[in-house]
């Protein structure tokens, strides 16, 4: 353990700007949250937040995705803070179980559409990965843009009658409209939220603007050889390297209604405490995962959270205010990521402009 490290656990910690390079454009919206003017749409369409993971992804720059922090001595890693004493940051039962995070939060613009996709489960990423974590995720909306006059949406879960082997025909022949069609599709507005499981099949369509809070691994598996705009997609992006039998595998193949779909993986957010100055809401929780939780703070006044026993991180949509913590005051502005170690045990935020506030959660 680096003993240096572990004062910083005791502060709020800000992250260095994280964009990562993706198989497709997008990111215009990133940048306008960010209230950067150039709000640009190119290959990096993702912010990464509190990543300890490294992105998948040939010919990337080393460590691609790791998320870098800001401290009064320096910049840091998250992953060596984390390392320099996991019980201190992470809490004790994080830190016994997995030793890591255990989670993977992004910010992700998509100005084309996302391949046809799936993640592995925690079996099929156990079995066939070597990997403790599967890629569960969950998508909350936050804002939208009409890309070519196309309204935006998702594609997720099978329609009723799809087989491992229709996939497999649609996949050789590469037959992409046919493989959307066997996709339900759902236009999306903000403040919708969606559970993405592992084994379930899906796209982001173009013009989305969403949180996506995840189980911490980069392993997607894609069945379109070529991107929306063209992209050639190499094997080992394609079946992870474990090849195409093994891929189709990663697939669950339970088709069923678009009534049944929205039934199954769309979230209804709901209040969990509300005063005259801040509304609190769960997006998704136990119920729904125990590999993350995400509430939605929104607040004209003052808030103080208490610790759970595990770290936290703050992202900030808009808004502006300071943080109170063990006597010290920090300020948070739009655009904001903030790492709270659970060293910290009880922290207020106080809006000087009206502020939502994203509060993202590590597994149960």
């Amino acid at each position: 353990m680096n003993k240096d490290l572990e004062q910083f656990a005791y502060m709020p910690l800000k992250q260095l700007p994280n964009r990562v390079w993706r198989t497709y454009e997008g990111g215009a919206l990133i940048d306008r949250w960010k209230l950067d003017d150039s709000e640009i749409d190119n290959s990096l369409p993702e912010e990464w937040i509190m990543s300890t993971v490294i992105a998948r992804g040939k010919n990337r720059p080393k460590n691609e995705g790791l998320s870098l922090m800001q401290t009064t001595s320096g910049i840091y890693s998250l992953k060596d803070l984390v390392a320099a004493n996991p019980q201190l940051y992470l809490g004790e039962a994080l830190a016994e179980k997995f030793g890591s995070t255990g989670v993977l939060i992004k910010m992700l613009d998509s100005k084309e559409r996302l391949t046809i996709q799936v993640h592995p489960d925690k079996e099929y990423a156990r079995d066939r990965l070597n990997s403790e974590f599967g890629k569960t995720e969950s998508w909350y909306v936050l804002n939208k843009r009409e890309i070519g006059g196309e309204k935006s949406v998702i594609y997720m879960g099978f329609k009723e009658g799809v087989t491992k082997e229709h996939w497999k025909n649609l996949f050789i022949s590469q037959d992409v409209e046919g493989m959307l069609s066997c996709l339900h599709k759902i236009e999306v507005n903000p403040g919708d939220a969606y559970m993405i499981y592992g084994g379930v099949p899906h796209a982001i369509g173009s013009g989305c603007f969403l949180m996506e809070v995840q189980e911490p691994t980069d392993y997607t598996m894609r069945v379109e050889k070529v991107t929306p705009g063209g992209l050639k997609i190499s094997d080992e992006l394609i079946h992870q390297g474990v090849g195409v039998e093994s891929m189709l595998d990663c697939f669950h193949y339970e088709g069923c209604s678009y009534a049944e779909a929205l039934k199954r993986w769309k979230i209804e957010p709901q209040i969990i405490d509300s005063s005259e100055s801040y509304t609190l809401k769960s997006i998704f929780n136990k119920n729904h995962t125990d590999c993350f939780g995400l509430n939605e703070l929104d607040l004209d006044g003052d808030c103080t959270l208490t610790s759970s026993g595990s770290f936290f991180v703050a992202v900030v949509y808009f808004g502006s205010g300071t943080i109170i913590s063990r006597g010290e005051t920090y300020s948070f502005s739009q655009g904001d990521e903030i790492f709270f170690s659970a060293a910290i045990e009880e922290i207020k935020f106080k809006s000087e402009k009206e502020s939502k506030i994203l509060l993202c959660y590590p597994p149960n």
